[in-house]
């Protein structure tokens, strides 16, 4: 079902010029890279080469693709063979192969990512929070280890919040926890 949303992949400052090092990215089970290829487009694709399964992480950003270190094999943002070096000059395997990769849009500070069936690609959401000018934005990651929804359902309920984010913000600006025990007993861990 998330695959039909546009949902975060990464921060844009993960990625913040053009033919920079690609980035790692795991979404619903899948490894993926993401990179700013040298016109400023961003690009997610899988993480192994079509070719032999080599990791595009070692590749190189450039001229508009990331290329395999392996064989040399250059793929753009979405997903094209755009050179195949080791292949004969008359070759054609390079318009039968496409890459697996995802469209993305940047919007406040955030790289979104559509991974569902490209016929039934949604409009890219106009929240107004994702249009609001850059100086009024504050982006930040963390990682939990719970189902995405369960997450978004958390923030919805006010109730959990008294008991379980109850304590004092830090000279960092991240509120200490107060976490309870299978007992019950407060514990600050």
């Amino acid at each position: 079902m998330l695959r039909r949303y546009w949902i975060p992949a990464l921060l844009s400052e993960e990625i913040p010029l053009p033919d920079c090092p690609p980035v790692r990215v795991r979404l619903l089970d899948e490894d993926l890279l993401a990179f700013r290829d040298s016109k400023g487009r961003i690009g997610l694709l899988d993480e192994y080469c079509s070719h032999r399964r080599a990791s595009l992480f070692y590749g190189r950003n450039e001229e508009c693709g990331l290329r395999c270190v392996y064989h040399g094999w250059k793929y753009d943002i979405e997903g094209n063979v755009l050179e195949t070096p080791a292949e004969p000059p008359d070759s054609n395997l390079k318009h039968k192969v496409h890459h697996t990769a995802y469209s993305c849009r940047e919007a406040s500070g955030v790289i979104f990512t559509y991974m569902g069936p490209k016929d039934k690609m949604p409009l890219f959401p106009n929240f107004d929070w994702l249009m609001v000018p850059p100086d009024h934005v504050v982006v930040d990651k963390f990682f939990i280890e719970c189902n995405y929804l369960q997450s978004l359902e958390g923030d919805c309920d006010i109730a959990h919040a008294a008991y379980l984010h109850r304590g004092t913000l830090t000279s960092r600006g991240v509120s200490d926890l107060l976490l309870f025990d299978v007992e019950g007993k407060a514990s600050n861990d």
